[in-house]
C-alpha cells in the first residue's frame, strides 16, 4: 500500500522502479549522453553499477536498484534537483605519427618485455 501511494505521488517523468530499471539496462553507452526520462534513474543506474546492471540477471539485479532508485525518488520528491552530468573531454592527441627512430626503439622495448 505503501509503495502504491509513493507512485501515485511521484512528480511527473519521475518512472516506476520496473521501468527506470528497464530504462537503464536498455540504454546504449555512453550512458551520458543518452535521454533520460528523468536525472534520478541516470543516477541510480550510476550508483548501482552499469557493469553489475549489464551483466546480472534481473531476479538479482532488480532489488538492489530499486533500493538506491527509491531513495532518490524520496530525495526528488523532498524538492532536491539532480542533473546528468556530461563526463570531461579527453584531451585532444597528437596525431602525429613516430618517426622511424621511435618505432624501433619501441618494437625494441617491446621484445625485451616478451622475452
Amino acid at each position: 500500500m505503501l509503495n502504491a501511494c509513493r507512485d501515485v505521488g511521484m512528480p511527473a517523468g519521475l518512472p516506476s522502479p520496473h521501468k527506470a530499471y528497464q530504462e537503464v539496462c536498455n540504454k546504449p553507452s555512453p550512458k551520458a549522453e543518452q535521454q533520460w526520462s528523468h536525472p534520478a534513474v541516470y543516477i541510480a543506474g550510476r550508483e548501482c553499477g552499469w557493469y553489475f546492471l549489464a551483466n546480472t540477471i534481473e531476479s538479482k539485479a532488480f532489488a538492489p536498484f530499486s533500493e538506491i532508485y527509491k531513495q532518490y525518488c524520496e530525495r526528488v520528491m523532498a524538492g532536491e534537483k539532480f542533473t546528468v552530468e556530461k563526463p570531461a573531454e579527453l584531451p585532444e592527441t597528437s596525431m602525429k605519427p613516430a618517426t622511424k627512430k621511435q618505432a624501433l626503439a619501441q618494437l625494441d622495448d617491446l621484445k625485451n618485455l616478451l622475452s
